[in-house]
């Protein structure tokens, strides 16, 4: 039986904390699906086009890695495409106050079987957001180590910093 996970975010950028619980989950699951997750009621600064693009580039080494993109409840993508577990990944206390409080309101949705795990990032990229990723950038700071090299270019393109 193959074991499909689902890791879903936003990845606008995807950053090296991404990054790191998707591989350590790839070694976990037989399939791992990223999730890009389109919220029509957020201003992204890369359309799903160039998410997906960027999530490929970066994980091109991992053979059991899909991308996908949706929009709506969480649960019902997970139920429509019978993941078994959904992998969310953990920086500090205030995002398990916030996981945990999610991961509850899932557990009664998602078709029987279905598990949240939780998987705590590195201690070296414990504080990284995208949001904070795009708002150094945009401001001339630099992310080395934070996010792939290749991430760091398109980020910057963006904003049009040299």
């Amino acid at each position: 039986m193959i074991r499909k996970a689902l890791y879903a975010g936003s990845f606008d950028p995807i950053t090296c904390g991404h990054l790191d619980i998707i591989q350590r989950a790839s070694k976990m699951y037989d399939e791992v699906t990223v999730g890009i997750i389109i919220n029509p009621s957020k201003a992204a600064l890369f359309d799903v086009e160039e998410r997906t693009s960027m999530i490929k580039c970066v994980t091109s080494k991992l053979d059991n890695i899909k991308i996908d993109s949706f929009t709506g409840l969480l649960a019902k993508y997970v139920n429509n495409n019978k993941f078994d577990v959904v992998i969310r990944g953990l920086r500090a206390i205030t995002d398990f106050e916030y996981e945990i409080q999610m991961a509850q309101m899932n557990a009664r949705l998602y078709n029987k079987g279905t598990e949240t795990v939780f998987l705590m990032t590195q201690p070296k990229y414990s504080f990284i957001s995208s949001s904070m990723i795009k708002e150094v950038v945009m401001l001339g700071g630099e992310v080395d180590g934070l996010v792939h090299e290749e991430i760091y270019k398109l980020t910057k393109k963006k904003f049009n910093v040299k």
